[in-house]
């Protein structure tokens, strides 16, 4: 097909769009962008996926008849063989891998230190910056940790950074634009890890299998809903976990920039 055989849609911005069911025939999609996009169920059939980058949770994706999910997971577990240690099953494995994760972010924090503090605030690629980094974590562990499992209603700090694509919810502060120095970010950080630190001291594989009492109050995760406790350390540990590999990655490319 040529130029012409087409509807000219180039740089249009899709942004909270449910395209659920929309069917896509003789589209080109050449260096679209997709981010935090739900690609549940879909089918491909007769593509062309050329120098194609997709990060993400990724399970059951079958290419021509062969399902890689497996395949992926087993290589990145080759090559970084710390992160099994990130999926524990027991109470024990828990506590291991918070020990592990306190390791291997002190190493992060001090090949950042060696930047220029206004890079710690750079963007790679549209990623978040090393601080808003920080603050998202913090984030993540306020709420899976002190508002699921130990009832704090409102856990968070001014600076604690929600994902970009959330819905505002009242009490969940969202600056994505505040400039902390590093040192404040970590402040707020390390608390938060304090936290979890508390919590699986003391974890046990009977309170492992309990659930937590439902949300209360506006907020994230939605008032009303209720979790196993292993399920919310596992969120926690996965955010550590990649959110590690994505500020590495970024920082090699801040270092050549410093």
């Amino acid at each position: 097909m040529g130029d012409g055989d087409f509807t000219d849609l180039r740089g249009t911005q899709f942004e909270r769009a449910d395209l659920g069911g929309a069917r896509f025939t003789a589209v080109g999609l050449h260096r679209a962008t997709f981010r935090a996009c739900e690609l549940n169920h879909v089918v491909m059939r007769g593509v062309e996926l050329v120098d194609t980058t997709i990060d993400g949770e990724i399970r059951n994706l079958v290419v021509n008849g062969v399902d890689v999910a497996p395949l992926v997971e087993a290589e990145l577990d080759r090559r970084y063989p710390d992160r099994p240690r990130f999926r524990p099953t027991t109470a024990d494995g828990f506590r291991a891998a918070w020990d592990l994760d306190e390791r291997l972010w002190e190493a992060t924090v001090a090949r950042a230190r060696r930047l220029p503090p206004d890079l710690l605030h750079a963007s790679v690629d549209g990623e978040w910056s090393f601080v808003q980094t920080l603050r998202h974590l913090a984030f993540a562990s306020q709420s899976w940790v002190e508002r699921c499992i130990l009832r704090d209603p409102r856990p968070w700090h001014p600076l604690s950074l929600p994902w970009d694509e959330m819905a505002p919810r009242p009490g969940v502060p969202h600056d994505r634009e505040a400039r902390p120095a590093l040192d404040e970010a970590l402040a707020l950080r390390r608390a938060a890890m304090a936290v979890v630190r508390r919590v699986v001291d003391s974890l046990t594989d009977e309170l492992l299998d309990t659930r937590t009492e439902p949300a209360v109050g506006p907020g994230w995760p939605d008032e009303g809903e209720t979790f196993g406790v292993r399920e919310c350390l596992l969120v926690v540990l996965n955010e550590e976990w990649c959110h590690r590999m994505y500020a590495e990655r970024d920082l090699t490319e801040l270092e050549k920039r410093g």
